[in-house]
């Protein structure tokens, strides 16, 4: 798999923010994470220059460099890192580095510029093209929750994309106790595949929160042949089902008529989409109605312990959301 293929650790639509910045005179620092790809618009300034969408900082006139430090809205693993310098042509920065580092709590602005965080290197400086998606891998496989990200020696960035596993404080959901949602991307969850997600991005089904509008859920094309659309979901940790939410907010003349979900318990190296694997169903095929949110418990069958879902809707269109409740499998199931 794509290291872009995963979950953006950083986007605000997770709840990631840039809590810091040296500088940014010219276009603001909250720009970097914003989930909308960037644009331009001709023609169009502020009193401080020409207007871009990204974060920008003002020509350096002494040596150094500029600097800002991201919130991740969901702590991981991260695995790749998109600098975007789109638009960005005559004053893009030459070059980019990136440290991250593991801090408890929420800490503050003046707790992170402190020089008691430990921060480690991610990405050594490298060299950035301009008006270009700059693609990095990284080699670094403990928990982040902040990044330090530096550019050398100044000017715009249009958007920071980082890429990775979500890892959760799985002490803390335990000591909440309760059912919790397995197919949540904020404890772990990951969309593996879909049929087609032509019009809304797979990922979306599992996001935080409500969808906004129909552009936040997983919406695919216009079937105009057989079969169904599906999408499969890796669940966070194994466990036992017990309710599930489909929600068709904002679907309103292109919900789907119906959907089901199946379940199986599979090691990570097993192919999910071999026509030979097992499901077990969860939810038979059942109805479903436009801008609703559905809930499903006594509906459900009994799949014991599972790892991943296959979730269809008939023939296709559009879900904002889906949860699925439950308890962790202990470790000897």
């Amino acid at each position: 798999m794509n290291f872009t293929d995963l979950i953006d650790l950083a986007s605000e639509k997770v709840g990631g923010a840039v809590l810091v910045a040296n500088d940014d005179f010219f276009a603001p620092k909250e720009n970097l994470l914003k989930a909308s790809e960037p644009i331009f618009v001709e023609g169009k300034y502020t009193d401080r220059g020409k207007w871009m969408d990204g974060w920008e900082s003002r020509r350096r006139r002494t040596p150094g460099f500029d600097w800002c430090i991201v919130r991740l809205g969901l702590a991981g693993i991260v695995r790749g890192v998109v600098v975007d310098t789109s638009y960005f042509r005559g004053n893009y920065p030459e070059h980019c580095s990136l440290e991250g580092a593991a801090v408890d709590g929420l800490p503050t602005e003046e707790e992170l510029l402190d020089e008691s965080v430990q921060w480690v290197p991610l990405l050594p400086q490298s060299p950035l093209a301009g008006d270009s998606r700059n693609q990095f891998a990284i080699d670094y496989s403990e928990r982040i929750t902040h990044l330090r990200f530096r550019i050398f020696p100044d000017g715009g960035v249009a958007r920071l994309r980082v890429y990775g596993e979500v890892v959760p404080d799985w002490e803390r959901l335990k000591r909440a106790g309760g059912h919790i949602d397995l197919a949540a991307a904020e404890n772990g969850a990951l969309v593996l595949s879909c049929s087609d997600m032509f019009f809304g991005h797979r990922h979306n089904l599992i996001m935080p929160g409500r969808a906004a509008d129909m552009s936040d859920g997983w919406e695919t094309k216009r079937r105009r042949g057989p079969e169904h659309d599906w999408a499969i979901i890796k669940l966070a940790r194994r466990g036992h089902i017990q309710s599930i939410e489909v929600d068709t907010s904002h679907f309103k003349g292109n919900f789907p008529e119906s959907c089901s979900l199946e379940a199986c318990n599979v090691s990570g190296d097993t192919e999910l989409t071999d026509p030979s694997l097992k499901w077990t169903n969860v939810l038979q095929r059942t109805k479903l109605q436009a801008h609703t949110r559905h809930y499903f418990d006594r509906e459900l069958t009994g799949a014991g312990v599972v790892s991943h879902l296959r979730f269809n809707i008939f023939p296709d269109g559009g879900v904002s959301r889906l949860r699925v409740y439950g308890t962790l499998a202990t470790m000897a199931e």
